[in-house]
């Protein structure tokens, strides 16, 4: 069995408690805007890391991500875009079983035409009310299955007026 883990939109802020949600994975993959390279850099301690390019992702640093990648586990495909509103750079003819966004900041695994879509939504800074999460992925052989986990985290401090 193997553990990957999945994670997006750290906005540079690589909190402990993803780190902790993420060791012991085999491998880690990073679904863009990571806005500094020491993000890559602190999961690179845990596990081998594959990230792509988000829309934030703009210093020369990140010049050096793909915006989509392929990967595979056993005998699953996985492909990693950050925005999946630009899927159709997906080549028609990849055997696809699992594709894996950012962007959006909303945590969701959903199955469609046998693929299945997850977004393990923001690990960064809290946006509005949205949880923050991480994810992973367990594959065994050509079998597959996703989980979002929400960190426990601190909500932000109030300002005093």
């Amino acid at each position: 069995m193997r553990r990957i883990g999945l994670i997006s939109d750290t906005h540079d802020l690589l909190r402990p408690e993803a780190k902790a949600a993420l060791a012991g994975c085999e491998h880690i993959i990073h679904a863009g805007d990571i806005t500094v390279a020491q993000v890559i850099d602190e999961l690179a301690t845990l596990a081998p890391v594959t990230a792509v390019r988000g829309n934030n992702d703009r210093d020369a640093w990140a010049l050096d991500l793909a915006e989509v990648e392929m990967l595979h586990f056993d005998q699953v495909s996985l492909y990693v875009i950050h925005d999946l509103a630009q899927l159709d750079q997906l080549p028609p003819s990849a055997p696809v079983r699992v594709i894996i966004s950012g962007h959006s900041h909303k945590p969701s695994i959903r199955e469609a035409d046998g693929v299945l879509h997850v977004n393990p939504g923001s690990a960064g800074r809290r946006r509005f009310t949205l949880p923050v999460t991480v994810g992973e992925l367990l594959i065994d052989g050509d079998q597959v299955s996703a989980r979002i986990i929400e960190l426990a985290v601190a909500p932000p401090k109030r300002k005093k007026s």
